[in-house]
């Protein structure tokens, strides 16, 4: 597939992409009046367009592997972040989890909104102490309702290859709640880069690690969380399952 190709698939997508989530999102503003449940419901339907509209324009599929590593009840899901592909798709495979968000997105008309609606928990960057108990008081009562929480422990989006200290508000989290954390690898960024235009063809690979039990000191969490998801991460880009 030529440059001129991928820049054309590409430019299609997107333009599908805007138009049709502003459509949902016109149609679906209603919906924001309604239970949670609801709200989650509109944005699966908006995210399986979105992701069938990626495969058929750009040919950009994704398959999920180590789901059974996945235990039930409420757990903290830390994830590899490298694209705007997983913020897109986590939502639908990891269903009903509170993603861990910056509290700017809650400001952006009607999405922002439903974001907020779908009981994600924001938190403000630079705040430090106050952002931290916040999350952990947010996260609390996540869990209390049986829900799981999604989190991207470098904070934000990281090209392929690049090395990013891990945040500690995942230790902080780990250390209060006591439930397990389940690390998740994936290769998004050699398919979606960080901001780049162009989306590439292929398979995204998102695997889900054993999970980590509660228990350990918050420097071997942090040590073995990083060892899990990079290592795992690594082999993914290095070599893509087919």
């Amino acid at each position: 597939m030529t440059g001129l190709s991928l820049w054309l698939r590409s430019l299609c997508f997107n333009a599908g992409w805007y138009a049709g989530s502003v459509v949902l999102a016109i149609l679906g503003s209603p919906i924001l009046l309604m239970p949670r449940r609801a709200v989650v419901a509109w944005a699966v339907v908006w995210i399986e367009f979105i992701l069938w509209w990626l495969k058929l324009t750009c040919r950009l599929d994704h398959r999920m592997v180590g789901m059974e590593n996945l235990p039930n009840g409420p757990v903290i899901i830390a994830c590899k972040h490298q694209s705007s592909w997983e913020t897109l798709a986590f939502t639908k495979l990891f269903p009903d989890s509170a993603i861990v968000l910056k509290r700017e997105l809650l400001f952006i008309p009607i999405v922002g909104w439903a974001m907020a609606r779908a009981g994600n928990i924001a938190v403000a960057r630079g705040d430090g102490a106050p952002a931290l108990r916040g999350l952990v008081r947010q996260a609390r009562e996540t869990v209390a309702e049986g829900r799981s929480i999604l989190i991207f422990p470098e904070g934000t989006r990281v090209p392929v290859g690049a090395d990013r200290p891990y945040h500690f508000g995942v230790a902080a989290l780990y250390r209060q709640l006591g439930v397990p954390v389940v690390p998740v690898a994936l290769n998004s960024g050699l398919f979606w880069g960080r901001r780049k235009f162009v989306k590439r063809p292929g398979r995204i690979t998102v695997q889900v690690l054993e999970p980590i039990a509660p228990g350990l000191s918050r420097n071997a969490f942090m040590a073995a969380l990083k060892e899990r998801i990079e290592g795992a991460t690594a082999r993914l880009v290095e070599n893509p399952p087919g």
